[in-house]
């Protein structure tokens, strides 16, 4: 593989997952081709191709790359705050969640169509991550709530994940 060609690779994967974003922000998931992916890259539809062997799976890595981004939001809270009251740490999550909106909004839709039209490799990645996503949220629960139980950090994610499920199936 010559020199560069992994970073090129990335940056061609990402215009690929950043037109799909932009798209997304006025189109249903259902009204997006590949070819108006292609449209609004520097691609044509079948060399998209060379990345993404479906749209589904460039919806996937989309929403790895919220989760990623959410991660990496809830990191900061955690260095930006020594401690916080349960109402100032809901706030903080309920506005890190806020400035996803394509990660809610993709999270309202039926995840079924995504891993049954995408290969396994793209779905372990983005397992991986959605994983690290509960995780942080678990470090967020052990920094700003050390008395809490592992059992009531278990109930506090999975309660929350459920909210945002349904948060996101009445929002959109």
């Amino acid at each position: 593989m010559p020199k560069g060609s992994e970073e090129l690779m990335a940056a061609r994967k990402e215009e690929i997952i950043t037109a799909c974003a932009k798209l997304y922000r006025t189109m249903s998931f259902k009204g997006i081709t590949i070819k108006e992916i292609g449209n609004a890259t520097t691609f044509t539809r079948t060399s998209i191709y060379n990345y993404f062997q479906t749209k589904e799976e460039i919806f996937l890595a989309l929403l790895q790359r919220e989760y990623e981004l959410w991660i990496c939001r809830l990191k900061q809270i955690q260095e930006e705050h020594e401690r916080m009251t349960g109402e100032e740490f809901a706030d903080a999550l309920a506005h890190s969640l806020e400035e996803r909106k394509n990660l809610l909004k993709i999270m309202s839709m039926n995840h079924y169509d995504m891993e049954d039209n995408s290969r396994i490799e793209r779905l372990v990645e983005f397992k991986v991550v959605y994983g690290q996503s509960l995780a942080e949220v678990r470090n967020c629960l052990d920094k700003f709530f050390p008395e809490m139980t592992v059992q009531d950090k278990q109930n506090f994610i999975f309660s929350f994940s459920r909210l945002c499920l349904v948060f996101t199936l009445i929002r959109w």
